[in-house]
């Protein structure tokens, strides 16, 4: 009996429990399609992906850039080339122009005492801690700012040249309208951010182009350029290029770098191949590595690719006869006014063609230089160049007589 009674106890005590468990079963599990309340979802923080898409698009490689063949000014590659960016430091190349084309013209000389103002003295970021009343020669001051990107000698240079700061900068402003350097404007001479209240220098990667194209045409401009150190106040400082590509890859000749927080990593570069050059243009990179690495990629790419062609040399003959129908010479072979290259994928060489444009005959007297007519060259049915076909000689009319018997057919 005993038995009996504590086995009854253990069959209550398990239907409790059961009880328990299908309760528990019903009200936390979903039953019928209903889900049972859930506590409020707190916000979810972005995905990883979403994270790594967001940093990729903050260290793009650049805002613009730029590939040009120096000679041509055609474009081989480039991305938002018309973007207005400050250029920063690179400013400086458009006062190193003025520079060298009055020093072209004998305007001025290399050798020219340049004397320190004040405002000289009075300018920061990179500099070569010149003083008011210090006196340096031109070519001095060139190479403190195209090697140290020195703003002070810039100032003193654009006060040389020009008389004051301000006009300098009109001068610069004039001569990127002559070079079509339609997304340019200047407003200082040395490109240091902005103070309060002042505005930027703009230009872009396509203008920068044109404007080095201007400039690699001076020698001198490019060994000041492809220094990597130069010395200074009679080798008491020795200036270091900021230009890191120098001497890392072998064809790069130089030219100027730019850099400020807001505007990030600039470079206008060049490099050469025999008679191909090359000028890059990258602006608005995160790093310095990361710009210098685009340059390198699109040097080492485009140079062994393209191959300057040269299609007619200037005084060429073209092999066509013209006949003269009134001078004292009956025939005459012209020559070309003018010699032609062109930058050519290597694999497409053999498509140019040269159309000769002559006409058959040529009446009354010929002057030299006059123009007969004009060479077209053509790349896959599309016009890259002309030239015209012009006299070598002057050739006087012929006399009454003599031309009067040509209407017979006699030619004395």
């Amino acid at each position: 009996m005993r038995i009996r009674m504590d086995e009854r106890k253990v069959w209550v005590h398990m239907r409790r429990w059961i009880l328990v468990l299908v309760f528990l079963l019903f009200t936390v599990t979903p039953a019928h399609g209903k889900t049972a309340p859930q506590k409020k979802a707190r916000p979810r923080t972005p995905a990883p992906q979403a994270q790594t898409k967001e940093t990729q698009k903050q260290e793009e490689p650049y805002k613009a850039y730029v590939v040009m063949e120096a000679s041509t000014g055609k474009i081989l590659e480039g991305a938002n080339t018309h973007l207005r960016w400050p250029p920063a430091s690179i400013t400086k190349l458009m006062l190193a122009l003025l520079v060298m084309e009055k020093l072209s013209a004998n305007e001025i000389k290399l050798t020219d005492t340049v004397t320190a103002s004040r405002g000289a003295s009075k300018m920061g970021g990179s500099q070569v801690f010149i003083k008011e009343g210090e006196a340096f020669t031109l070519e001095e001051l060139m190479k403190a700012m195209l090697v140290a990107s020195a703003n002070d000698a810039a100032y003193a240079i654009a006060e040389f040249i020009a008389g004051s700061k301000d006009k300098c900068v009109d001068l610069m402003n004039e001569k990127a309208k002559a070079l079509n350097m339609t997304d340019t404007e200047f407003r200082s001479v040395h490109g240091l951010p902005p103070s309060k209240g002042e505005e930027e220098d703009l230009t872009s990667p396509e203008d920068l182009a044109t404007l080095a194209r201007h400039l690699v045409k001076h020698r001198k401009l490019l060994e000041w350029t492809s220094a990597r150190s130069e010395p200074f106040r009679d080798s008491t400082l020795v200036m270091i290029n900021h230009n890191k590509l120098l001497g890392r890859v072998s064809s790069i000749e130089g030219l100027k770098t730019g850099f400020y927080k807001k505007c990030g990593y600039n470079i206008v570069a060049t490099a050469k191949k025999g008679d191909l050059r090359l000028i890059v243009v990258v602006m608005g990179s995160p790093a310095a590595k990361v710009r210098d690495e685009v340059v390198e990629e699109k040097v080492k790419k485009y140079l062994p690719l393209y191959e300057m062609v040269p299609i007619v040399k200037k005084g060429e003959t073209i092999d066509r006869q013209i006949v003269l129908t009134e001078a004292t010479q009956r025939k005459l072979k012209g020559v070309a006014s003018d010699g032609f290259s062109y930058p050519v994928l290597i694999k497409k060489k053999s498509a140019i063609k040269k159309e000769i444009n002559l006409p058959e005959k040529v009446s009354g007297e010929i002057k030299q230089g006059q123009k007969l007519g004009e060479m077209v060259v053509k790349l896959d049915e599309e016009v890259i160049g002309k030239v015209d076909i012009v006299s070598p000689t002057a050739i006087p009319k012929a006399g009454y007589f003599s031309r009067w018997l040509r209407k017979f057919g006699i030619s004395l």
